[in-house]
């Protein structure tokens, strides 16, 4: 339920409007994802409330999208589609664009193979006999070179902000990253302590970029910190790859500040997402500081509960007053 919820608030995030929602509680059919029964009264409901496309709470192989294609015209995504989406949706950095495009690609690959049989004519003729090199496998080359190209280019501007982080460490300026659950309030939280005006809006991945900024402390002690992309629950392979650049800020950081959304139901697998994540990326070395936000939402008795639970720290992102405790800390 709570991953049906989830998808639901992604797809509001891409500009889907959810007409209906369907769970079923069985093994999954390794061909049409739901039972075969339940799939038919699925289009004839969407067929009623005149929707365009089915959306699966799962990543579809390519076998499963041509079956689903084959007995439907609706348009079928899964969960990596609306996620990229999203992102390309968000991107405006250059980098970003790259990223996206390099994740889409990744991801669209396989399921060239599967494309009409149509496309796979022969582009020989006059001049160009014999078995030739069918549409599909130019349709293949070409991602394959253009992916090729794009992982260069995202190279090259992760060597550039390498280059500007080292001029930051040369300054032996402490760096802080921000790092959570998407929509937990990290930009929010950014924007009130340094004054700035970063993007953050009440949508899923607001933002795609690293932004770094300057947070004074009193006696002239300045720090760096740092928002990054949030993370979420089966975050796509082809998506960690693609944005490794972007993630290269965290391994520089000398403290990370884990955002919680503490008016979130179900706050503790967010929170076991983001220390898996942490981990995979080899972060769990560095001091992490927890800090449950959004405590305008909640029950102050729940919030206590919480800080003594976690070892953590309690504030609002809108209301400065309640930043005391953690510029402290």
């Amino acid at each position: 339920r709570d991953s049906l919820d989830e998808l639901c608030e992604l797809a509001r995030s891409a500009a889907i409007d959810v007409v209906h929602e369907i769970i079923q509680r069985r093994p999954l059919d390794p061909r049409f994802v739901m039972g075969r029964g339940k799939l038919q009264s699925a289009l004839i409901t969407a067929m009623q409330k005149g929707a365009e496309m089915l959306v699966f709470d799962l990543n579809l192989t390519p076998s499963q999208v041509k079956a689903l294609s084959d007995i439907t015209d609706l348009k079928v995504l899964d969960r990596t589609q609306v996620i990229l989406d999203i992102f390309a949706q968000h991107a405006v950095t250059r980098e970003g664009k790259l990223q996206v495009e390099l994740a889409q690609l990744r991801y669209l690959l396989p399921l060239l193979n599967i494309r009409q049989v149509a496309l796979s004519r022969l582009t020989g003729g006059i001049g160009g006999r014999g078995p030739g090199e069918t549409r599909l496998e130019i349709d293949r080359r070409r991602a394959r070179d253009r992916i090729a190209r794009l992982e260069r280019e995202v190279e090259q501007l992760g060597r550039r902000r390498r280059l500007r982080r080292q001029t930051r460490t040369e300054r032996n300026t402490p760096t802080l990253a921000v790092v959570g659950y998407t929509n937990a309030g990290k930009s929010t939280l950014l924007n009130h302590l340094t004054n700035s005006d970063v993007v953050a809006k009440d949508f899923l991945f607001a933002t795609l970029n690293p932004v770094s900024r300057r947070l004074r402390f009193p006696r002239e002690r300045e720090v760096i910190i740092t928002d990054t992309v949030g993370f979420i629950r089966n975050l796509p392979e082809d998506l960690l790859a693609a944005f490794r650049t972007t993630f290269e800020e965290l391994h520089e950081a000398d403290l990370l500040l884990h955002v919680v959304d503490a008016s979130s139901p179900d706050i503790q697998p967010k929170m076991d997402t983001v220390l898996e994540t942490i981990r995979s990326l080899e972060l769990d070395d560095k001091p992490i500081i927890t800090v449950f936000n959004k405590t305008d939402l909640c029950d102050p008795v729940e919030i206590a509960g919480l800080v003594k639970q976690y070892d953590g720290l309690a504030l609002s992102a809108l209301d400065r007053a309640t930043f005391t405790p953690l510029l402290d800390l």
